[in-house]
C-alpha cells in the first residue's frame, strides 16, 4: 500500500500543464474578480472557474492544516446560496505551513482555482477544487464559524453514485450535482464545508495513519460486531466516511470496531487519495467502547480434519509478532491440523540480497507455537524464483503448509521446485500428484510477479486429502469506490480471473482421475465470494466457497474502508459439500482491531473426510 505521506501530485486545471516537479504551469490564465466560494465550486465537481485567477474570495477560516503535503487553510462563506448543489467551502494550498491565519478569521482570497486530483490521473480518482498560489488578508479575527451541516442518516441518500457519462469514459465529473439523489454527489456538494456527524458507529478500526471510519448508518448492512458488510457491488454502503484529525496524533483515539464516537465530531469535508470523502476533524467524539473481543473457534473432534488459512502479513524474522501469531494459532484457532499460511517472507525479509529460503521463518513460528502450548507442526513449502512472485521486493513471500503430524501426514513426491509444474495422476485407482508439494503451472504468465499455488497431498485417517494454497493477484490498481468513474473500472480482475482459471482446471483434472477426490482450495484469494473470480473457481461444480454456508451478514475475513468484506476463503470439492458433515469459521482476531498483527482474519474448515 502507497505511503499516505506520498507525493503530492499535479492538479489538472484547464489551460495548466503538470511540470516535471509536479506543479502547475499557466498560460494566459483568465481573470474572475470578486467571486464568492459557491461561484468557484459550481453545480458539478469540475470548478467554471478552474484554470483562473480569481479575487476577492471572501469568507470565515473553518479550519488549518500544518502538517503532510498538503498544508493550508478551509474557508467558508457565511452568506450560503439558495443551491444545495453547490459548496460554500473551498480549500486555499499554501504549500508551506500557513502563517498568520486562524479559526475565525474573516479572510479575502485571490489566487489560481484548481482540480487537484488526490493520487494522480491514473487513480481514477475524483478532483478536489482549490485556490492555490493564494494571497490573503485577514480582515477581522475571533468570528463564529459557520454552523456544521449534518451529515446523517436522514441526510445521505440510499443510491451510492450517478452513472456516468458514456460519452466521457463514464466519468461523472461533468453531471450536475444531485445531492438529494446520490451519497457521492451530496459529499461533493459539502466538499470543503465544515460538516459534522453525531454518535456514529466504528466501522473500521484506527489504522498506524491515524484514522478510522464510521457510518450514519448504524442499520446499513450491518453485522452482530457492529461492522457494515460488503455484499455487491450494486449495493454501496453510502452512511461511510472516513475520519482523520486535525489535532495533535496522540489525541487521536484507538478505536476498534463497534466502538462508538459519542457527541459530534466535526470539521472541514475533504477528499483524499485513500479514501475520498474525508472529515478531518477539529473537535472529535469522545470514544465508548463497545469492548469487542477477538473470538475463538471450537476445537475440531476425534474424526474431523480442521484445515486453515492465515496470511500473517509479511512475517520474517525481524518481526515482533511471533508470540501474538503463535497464541492466535494455538488458542484463537485450536491449533488446526493443516495451516494454509499466506506472505511468509524469506530469512532476511525485504533485504533485497538474492536470500530466497524462509526456513528460518517458518522454524521460528513453529518454536514459538510449542512454546504457546500448540503442537510441534512439521512444513512444506517451496522457495521461489528471487523477486517473481510480488510483494515487497526481496521479501521473496509464498505460501507453507503447516501440518501436525501426531494428526495428519504428508506425501511427499520428489521433483517439485519453483520452476516445475505439479501434476495428476492415477496411483492404484485414485488420483495422486505427481510432485508434492507442487506448484501449479508457475511459468504460466496468470503467475507473472504473483504467487503460485501450492499443492500438496496428506493422509487423515487413511483418507487422501489435497489441498491447495493460494495467494491470487492484489486488488492494486483498480478505482476506488469515490471515483470520478462509475461504475469504477477493477483492472485487477483479469489477472485473478486467469488464476482461477489455472486452479479450476487443476481440481477438474484431480475430479476426472478420482470423482470423490477430498479437495480444499484456500488462502487469499483475493476477492470476494460474489465475484466473477469466485464463480470461475466454483465453475463446473468442480469446487464451492464454503463461506457462503454462513449468514451473509458473516461473511467477512477482511475490512477495508470500513466495509466489512470477504478476501481469504476456502472452497471444497463437492464430495466435502454433500457431505454436510463440514463446520466453517472466519475467525474474527485481526480486521477489527486497531491493535491487529495482521489485516486478514484466518478462516478455519472442519469436516470428517
Amino acid at each position: 500500500m502507497p505511503s499516505k505521506s506520498s507525493t503530492r501530485l499535479a492538479a489538472l486545471t484547464v489551460a495548466a500543464v503538470c511540470s516535471a516537479a509536479s506543479t502547475v504551469v499557466l498560460t494566459s490564465p483568465a481573470h474572475a474578480a470578486d467571486v464568492a466560494v459557491h461561484d468557484i465550486q459550481g453545480t458539478t465537481r469540475i470548478s467554471p472557474y478552474a484554470g483562473q485567477a480569481v479575487t476577492g474570495v471572501t469568507g470565515i477560516v473553518t479550519g488549518v492544516r500544518t502538517y503532510g503535503q498538503s498544508k493550508g487553510f478551509w474557508i467558508q462563506d457565511p452568506n450560503p446560496d439558495a443551491n444545495p448543489a453547490t459548496s460554500e467551502g473551498v480549500f486555499v494550498f499554501t504549500s508551506s505551513t500557513p502563517k498568520g491565519v486562524a479559526v475565525g478569521d474573516a479572510v479575502t482570497v485571490s489566487g489560481t482555482v484548481s482540480e487537484y486530483v488526490p493520487g494522480g490521473t491514473s487513480s481514477g480518482n475524483q478532483a478536489l477544487t482549490e485556490i492555490v498560489r493564494p494571497t490573503f488578508t485577514v480582515v477581522s479575527s475571533g468570528n463564529p464559524v459557520p454552523a456544521a451541516t449534518v451529515i446523517s442518516a436522514r441526510s445521505v441518500p440510499d443510491a451510492y453514485a450517478p452513472a456516468g457519462d458514456p460519452a466521457a469514459s463514464n466519468s461523472v465529473n461533468g453531471l450536475t450535482l444531485r445531492p438529494k439523489k446520490y451519497a457521492l454527489d451530496l459529499y461533493e456538494s459539502l466538499e470543503g464545508m465544515n460538516v459534522q456527524v453525531s454518535d456514529t458507529r466504528v466501522v473500521g478500526a484506527t489504522d498506524p495513519f491515524t484514522e478510522l471510519w464510521v457510518t450514519v448508518k448504524p442499520r446499513e448492512n450491518a453485522n452482530r460486531r457492529g461492522g457494515t458488510v460488503y455484499g455487491s457491488y450494486a449495493s454501496q454502503n453510502t452512511g461511510r466516511i472516513q475520519i482523520q484529525s486535525l489535532g495533535a496524533t496522540a489525541e487521536f483515539p484507538d478505536a476498534n470496531v463497534g466502538d462508538t464516537l459519542t457527541g459530534a465530531t466535526a470539521g472541514p469535508l475533504d477528499y483524499n487519495q485513500f479514501g475520498g470523502y474525508t472529515l478531518v476533524a477539529n473537535r472529535i467524539g469522545t470514544l465508548k467502547s463497545a469492548g469487542l473481543a477477538r473470538e475463538t473457534t471450537e476445537k475440531q473432534k476425534k474424526g474431523e480434519l480442521a484445515v486453515a488459512t492465515y496470511n500473517v502479513e509479511n512475517l520474517d524474522p525481524g518481526d515482533a509478532t511471533f508470540e501474538e501469531h503463535a497464541a492466535a494459532i494455538v488458542h484463537n484457532l485450536k491449533a488446526p491440523d493443516i495451516v494454509s499460511l499466506e506472505e511468509i517472507q524469506d530469512n532476511d525479509g525485504a533485504k533485497n540480497d538474492g536470500t530466497v529460503a524462509a526456513d528460518q521463518t517458518v522454524t521460528k513460528l513453529i518454536d514459538a507455537i510449542v512454546a504457546a502450548g500448540g503442537p510441534k507442526y512439521d512444513w512444506r513449502s517451496i522457495d521461489p524464483v528471487n523477486n517473481t512472485d510480488g510483494g515487497e521486493p526481496g521479501g521473496n513471500i509464498r505460501q507453507v503448509f503447516l501440518f501436525n503430524p501426531e494428526r495428519v501426514s504428508f506425501t511427499d513426491r520428489a521433483g517439485g521446485d519453483a520452476t516445475t509444474a505439479v501434476g495428476v495422476t492415477k496411483d492404484h485407482g485414485k488420483a495422486a500428484l505427481t510432485v508434492s508439494p507442487g506448484r501449479i503451472e508457475p511459468a504460466n504468465a496468470a503467475w507473472a510477479n504473483s504467487r503460485k499455488p501450492l499443492a500438496g497431498e496428506f493422509v487423515f485417517r487413511g483418507r487422501t486429502v489435497f489441498v491447495i494454497a493460494n495467494h491470487f493477484n492484489s486488488k492494486g490498481g483498480d478505482q476506488g469506490l469515490t471515483s470520478q468513474y462509475q461504475p469504477v473500472a477493477r483492472s485487477s480482475e483479469v489477472q485473478r480471473h486467469q488464476q482461477a482459471t489455472l486452479v479450476n482446471a487443476f481440481v477438474k483434472d484431480i475430479l476426472a482421475t478420482q470423482k470423490n477426490a477430498d479437495v480444499v482450495t484456500l488462502g487469499d484469494i483475493n476477492d470476494f465470494e460474489f465475484s466473477d473470480t469466485a464463480k470461475i473457481l466454483e465453475s463446473d461444480g468442480a469446487l464451492w466457497s464454503a463461506i457462503k454456508s454462513l449468514p451473509k451478514s458473516e461473511r467477512y475475513s477482511y475490512v477495508y474502508q470500513g466495509n466489512a468484506q470477504v478476501l481469504d476463503q476456502i472452497l471444497v470439492s463437492p464430495s466435502i459439500r454433500k457431505s454436510c458433515d463440514f463446520e466453517y469459521d472466519s475467525v474474527h482476531v485481526n480486521s477489527e482491531f486497531h491493535d491487529q498483527i495482521s489485516d486478514h482474519d484466518p478462516q478455519v474448515l472442519r469436516f470428517e473426510p
